[in-house]
């Protein structure tokens, strides 16, 4: 009696220490989620699912403008994506997967989705009849997700670019649900109040591509040899040391980088600059007068110090691959924009 109630505790422990390695195993081996070093932003080879409350749309967008206005919904979100974007993916099983974030979507908006590779007739709000792939163009969503976001009237007034994590996208909804757009910009709305000044850039992960002070990054005068990348970071920030540790760390980037003209800016800091038009500005003027809100953001700059292309969301080694090749090869000088560029590669 005695043995087999001790070989039945002996078998108990045996069963929980089992389970707890396999529990630690798979933390162990468990893939890198999207905003972590290691992440594969590669084409997925299945396509993923657009959630069932996605708008069933004949692709008719000045109906399905009126439609949400004449159902009560603050306005219409157009939802640009591919079938096989891993970015396009996490929106769907991360936020989506949130029964708060959900149920205010569908509350506020209604949500039709464009394939940015598609062939399927689109019309527009000016009576256009054009076909997906053509629309994504003009609407320049050069990444995957892009959200755009219409009031009543059919005004574009606000833009998700790329995938931001659940709080950012919550507060994004937030933004165009109670209008906050008609008195602040997004950066007002989501950092009022969280950050004092900085006085310099010297708590960045400084890199040996990154250019050093003074920085005069004037280039409207004097023609630049070659484009330039700004990249606004800040302390403390997890998305940008996986940026560096990720990305920025392979061979294949590294590269590209080296036929850049590259500077690191703190959003916060009050370091004097000559801007790409030749403004005196501090760090943190410029970057509040461009609206920037997410680190890292990088924003690309011409010869000319016109401002190319900007990606200010999550992005691993594939899209910021697809980046780079776009911009070091003078993409820019032919096509009209990123996603046009995408097309005909």
């Amino acid at each position: 009696m005695f043995s087999s109630i001790k070989l039945q505790v002996l078998s108990q422990y045996c069963l929980y220490f089992l389970l707890l390695n396999m529990a630690c195993l798979s933390s162990v081996f468990a893939e890198p989620g999207i905003g972590e070093a290691g992440f594969d932003d590669s084409m997925l080879e299945e396509t993923i699912e657009l959630p069932p409350w996605f708008k069933l749309s004949f692709l008719d967008i000045r109906e399905d403008l009126e439609e949400a206005k004449k159902s009560g919904k603050k306005g219409l979100m157009l939802y640009f994506g591919m079938e096989k974007c891993p970015y396009c993916k996490a929106l769907m099983d991360v936020n989506f997967s949130k029964s708060d974030i959900v149920s205010y979507t569908q509350e506020n908006f209604d949500v039709v989705a464009i394939d940015v590779r598609g062939s399927r007739s689109v019309t527009t709000l000016s009576g256009e009849v054009i076909s997906e792939k053509e629309f994504a163009v003009r609407n320049k969503a050069n990444f995957t997700p892009t959200l755009l976001f219409f009031d009543h009237s059919g005004k574009e007034v606000h833009r998700m670019v790329g995938y931001y994590k659940p709080y950012t996208f919550r507060a994004i909804l937030e933004y165009v649900a109670d209008s906050h757009y008609a008195n602040e910009t997004f950066r007002q709305y989501l950092s009022r109040g969280e950050r004092a000044d900085s006085s310099d850039d010297e708590k960045l992960n400084h890199r040996s591509f990154s250019m050093t002070k003074p920085y005069i990054l004037e280039r409207n005068r004097i023609i630049a040899q070659r484009p330039l990348l700004v990249i606004f970071e800040q302390p403390d920030c997890h998305a940008c040391d996986v940026l560096h540790s990720g990305a920025l760390s392979t061979d294949v980037l590294m590269e590209q980088m080296q036929k850049l003209d590259v500077v690191q800016l703190d959003i916060w800091s009050q370091t004097p600059i000559i801007n790409s038009v030749g403004k005196k500005i501090s760090a943190r003027a410029w970057a509040e007068s461009l609206g920037i809100f997410y680190t890292p953001t990088l924003v690309f700059y011409n010869e000319n110090g016109i401002e190319v292309l900007r990606l200010s969301s999550v992005a691993h080694f594939s899209r910021l691959n697809k980046v780079l090749n776009y911009v070091t090869s003078g993409g820019y000088r032919t096509y009209k924009n990123l996603a046009e560029w995408k097309v005909n590669q």
